[in-house]
């Protein structure tokens, strides 16, 4: 399945996973037949059939501005940051983020005044990261989250309930498992990838706290880790399977019983299993632990080296503010996910019944992002001690221990050039 959209909730490591340049596919051939300035406006690739017709469609709507939309395949975010430092990059981009770099750097614009009377309406969790110092840098475009789709008749069958304590997802997808059904799907990798923070905040915990400062120095993160790797070696994870965790193909071809997901794979499993499945948040770990699923969205900025700043700014609030028609479109049309814009998404009908309505409930009560201050360093820290812990038996306590000071350090690093 092509990388899309979704990628931006492996808790940042899928991103990137492509690795050939995009080519110039803006609107009209050429983008040259609009009025008013020439505004380039770039996409990472979606998987989703129709994306790209759409945001073209959208930009030759527009009549402020001449916009070239650029489809680029790819290591997008590795793209869009060499891009910044150049006059030659776009003026609009689409961006998981932008990074605290990018903002500290000078490298995209404030575009707080673009929310003013509707700040309220947007999703306060997918907004907080992009936000610093009481400033927006990125407009949300959607909401995506994962989630953990089960099979009700395997789970009847077993006398099971959905699990509601990490223990019992233990528990559960060990009673699940047979010799032609595993019980669980965290991914190819044993879950490192696609869970990343999410069992520290089934603890209680955070990556990072309000005040900046290491959210799981506690000896509650441990334990959570530590029943990743019993579900391990208990042999009850599906590991191998001929697509990865987004892509439903494992759980609707019966392989699996259980699979940590995506909304945008909830049509698809629908369409396979009809009513015989639900979805859950990934359940709390430990006495004081809570139910988590992560959340994030893609969000629209602008360059600061961008010769037409203004124009720029002006497209973004018309497209992701003003026209609630085509964030709708964008939201519901081309894949499964929920609207940025929290009167857009009470209205979508597709999200108010059934497993869909359970998501966007999981997502309101349950939901967290990625804060600003956990950078990629911090991120590939924790990232590679959870695959120890989980592939390899590693000690959760140790391994802990060393992502704690990597991170500590970090954040030093980070609130020093801040300062």
């Amino acid at each position: 399945m092509t990388i899309d959209r979704r990628t931006l909730l492996a808790s940042g490591a899928a991103l990137g996973l492509l690795t050939a340049c995009g080519s110039n596919t803006g609107r009209g051939g050429d983008g040259s037949d609009g009025e008013g300035p020439k505004l380039s406006q770039w996409y990472h690739q979606y998987g989703e059939a129709g994306t790209e017709q759409a945001v073209k469609r959208y930009a030759d709507a527009y009549g402020k501005a001449d916009v070239a939309v650029q489809w680029r395949p790819g290591n997008y975010d590795e793209q869009t940051a060499a891009a910044l430092l150049t006059k030659s990059g776009p003026d609009v981009f689409e961006v998981n983020g932008p990074t605290l770099d990018q903002i500290q750097g000078g490298q995209v614009l404030d575009l707080t005044d673009l929310l003013d009377g509707v700040r309220d309406d947007f999703n306060p969790a997918v907004l907080a990261p992009k936000t610093y110092d009481g400033r927006i840098w990125a407009i949300p475009q959607v909401v995506d989250m994962q989630l953990l789709y089960y099979r009700k008749s395997l789970l009847a069958d077993a006398g099971r309930t959905p699990p509601k304590s990490l223990g019992e997802l233990v528990d559960t997808a060990r009673a699940l498992t047979t010799k032609k059904v595993k019980g669980l799907f965290l991914g190819n990798d044993g879950g490192a990838g696609a869970l990343g923070g999410t069992p520290l905040y089934a603890a209680g915990l955070q990556l990072v706290t309000d005040d900046g400062k290491v959210g799981f120095d506690d000896p509650a993160a441990a334990r959570a880790l530590a029943h990743l790797r019993d579900l391990y070696e208990d042999k009850s994870l599906l590991l191998g399977a001929p697509s990865d965790w987004s892509d439903p193909s494992a759980f609707v071809q019966g392989l699996t019983a259980m699979q940590w997901s995506g909304l945008w794979a909830l049509p698809a499993v629908k369409k396979a299993l009809g009513d015989d499945f639900g979805v859950a948040a990934f359940p709390a770990a430990g006495p004081g632990g809570k139910a988590a699923v992560p959340v994030g969205a893609y969000g629209s900025a602008v360059s600061a080296r961008s010769a037409h700043k203004q124009a720029a700014k002006d497209f973004v609030k018309w497209l992701w503010v003003e026209k609630t028609d085509y964030q709708r479109d964008f939201a519901l049309s081309y894949g499964f996910h929920i609207p940025a814009r929290l009167s857009l998404a009470k209205k979508a009908d597709a999200l108010t019944e059934g497993p869909a309505a359970d998501a966007v409930r999981h997502s309101t009560e349950s939901g967290f992002a990625e804060p600003l201050l956990w950078t990629p360093a911090s991120r590939v820290a924790y990232q590679d001690a959870l695959s120890r812990i989980i592939k390899s038996g590693a000690n959760p306590e140790s391994e802990l221990r060393s992502v704690v000071r990597k991170v500590s350090a970090e954040l030093d690093r980070v609130k020093k050039k801040s300062s």
